[in-house]
């Protein structure tokens, strides 16, 4: 099929799924994008289980948000507010796109930047440059293995200690933090330690691959901060073959947020609305 550079430019794909009431859009402007979409309920269910137990006007920081699917869902289906941190360009315009197709623009705030442990310009080195795309490193060339990688392509980028955005104002302390950086996660907890003591910092969700040595010393320095996981949802979150095999959502939460959820009843997402294509 030939298409004029005038319909292309029309097209718009979208789909659309729907929560306890509540609809959301999505750009979907390719396979993968459109297959984020479709897998919002069975990708990572306990992050949906997590996102459940949030209390409208909580902040969300959602560091490597993509292009929003977690930011937009907590924000619409919970009513929290929302700073949504993705380095890499492509995504960071399609976040933007779909925080401004749900309306949340005075929920959700999004900036092309990562967190890390050092402040200033850095690279980031992308294993592909499909929209929608992950594994990319910030920093060093290195999978999400923590082994040399070979990047398609290096774009310009930036990232900050969560420490020092707090500490100069440009960021309140967050109740509940997202990490998903594709094997760089300790490196975003090192740079946050003055914020992790910090009691309005509730709950965390760190993408961990327990293979690491580096990972396995990061889960017991947030112990030793006084945040608790629950090895049963770390083991329902684990992968159980492919290239992430033993990666798992932790879910960190402090002792009286543990205690809070307990009395409230753990929280789960209601039965599922299949996506919806949309012109």
């Amino acid at each position: 099929m030939n298409l004029s550079l005038e319909m292309y430019e029309k097209l718009n794909p979208r789909c659309e799924i729907e929560h306890e009431g509540v609809r959301m859009t999505f750009a979907t402007p390719s396979q993968l994008t459109r297959w984020r979409v479709e897998s919002i309920y069975t990708k990572e269910p306990c992050t949906l289980e997590w996102i459940a137990s949030f209390q409208p006007d909580d902040l969300l920081m959602d560091c490597g948000a993509n292009v929003g699917m977690y930011t937009v869902w907590a924000a619409a289906t919970r009513q929290v507010r929302v700073i949504a941190l993705e380095p890499e360009a492509q995504n960071f315009a399609l976040l933007n796109r779909n925080i401004r197709e749900n309306r949340l623009s005075d929920r959700v705030r999004a900036y092309c930047m990562g967190l890390s442990d050092v402040a200033g310009l850095s690279d980031l080195h992308m294993r592909d440059l499909r929209i929608g795309g992950s594994n990319h490193a910030l920093g060093d060339a290195l999978d999400c293995h923590l082994r040399p990688m070979q990047a398609e392509f290096s774009q310009g980028s930036i990232a900050y200690p969560l420490d020092d955005l707090v500490s100069s104002g440009a960021v309140p302390v967050p109740t509940h933090l997202k990490i998903d950086v594709d094997g760089f996660e300790h490196r975003v907890i090192a740079g946050a330690r003055r914020t992790l003591r910090n009691p309005k910092l509730c709950s965390l969700l760190v993408e961990t691959n327990p293979d690491l040595s580096e990972h396995r010393a990061m889960i017991d320095e947030l112990t030793a901060l006084g945040f608790e996981h629950d090895p049963q949802q770390v083991s329902r979150a684990a992968r159980r073959d492919g290239v992430f095999k033993g990666f798992a959502e932790y879910v960190f939460r402090r002792e009286r947020m543990r205690h809070r959820r307990a009395k409230s009843g753990s929280a789960r997402p209601a039965a599922r609305k299949g996506p919806r294509l949309a012109a």
